[in-house]
């Protein structure tokens, strides 16, 4: 006859000596923020870089039909901001993951929009077709990233790193 099994610690436990110890998620926390500080930075600069100075008519290969989607660019970039602002207060596994789905949403949205007015003034060069497959390349990614993201609303759960 065999021994009874011995209840195994939760997760929660240190194994050898079964007191609490912090989840791996709440030692990261510092961490994240300071990712989530970094990318909203980087938001706010891109908006002053293509809004207030040198502006996106400073860039040579943009044409004026660029105001057509400055719009959709401006939200994507202000969605990101947003979501990055909220898990630096928050700091929530399902909260991220719903400002990431919301904030590729609006980039999706962007992408989509410079495809149909493709403000660029590459057509007819090598280049149209480089920019073509990067925006195409942008619509695939955008897509898994929602599913992705969509799979950690559900679970709950940071991903690993």
């Amino acid at each position: 006859m065999s021994a009874p099994a011995q209840p195994r610690p939760s997760d929660s436990r240190d194994h050898r000596s079964g007191h609490l110890r912090e989840p791996r998620d709440a030692a990261r926390a510092p961490g994240r923020r300071g990712g989530y500080a970094g990318s909203l930075l980087v938001s706010l600069t891109m908006l002053v870089l293509v809004n207030v100075w040198p502006g996106w008519e400073a860039v040579p290969f943009l044409t004026g039909r660029t105001v057509l989607v400055i719009g959709a660019v401006n939200a994507s970039i202000v969605a990101r901001a947003v979501a990055d602002l909220v898990n630096i207060v928050l700091d929530l596994p399902r909260v991220r993951a719903l400002g990431d789905i919301v904030s590729i949403g609006f980039g999706l949205a962007a992408i989509i929009q410079v495809w149909q007015v493709f403000p660029l003034d590459v057509i007819g060069t090598a280049w149209e077709v480089v920019a073509r497959v990067l925006l195409v390349i942008g619509f695939v990614g955008s897509g898994i990233g929602i599913l992705e993201a969509f799979v950690r609303l559900v679970r709950g759960n940071f991903p690993r790193m």
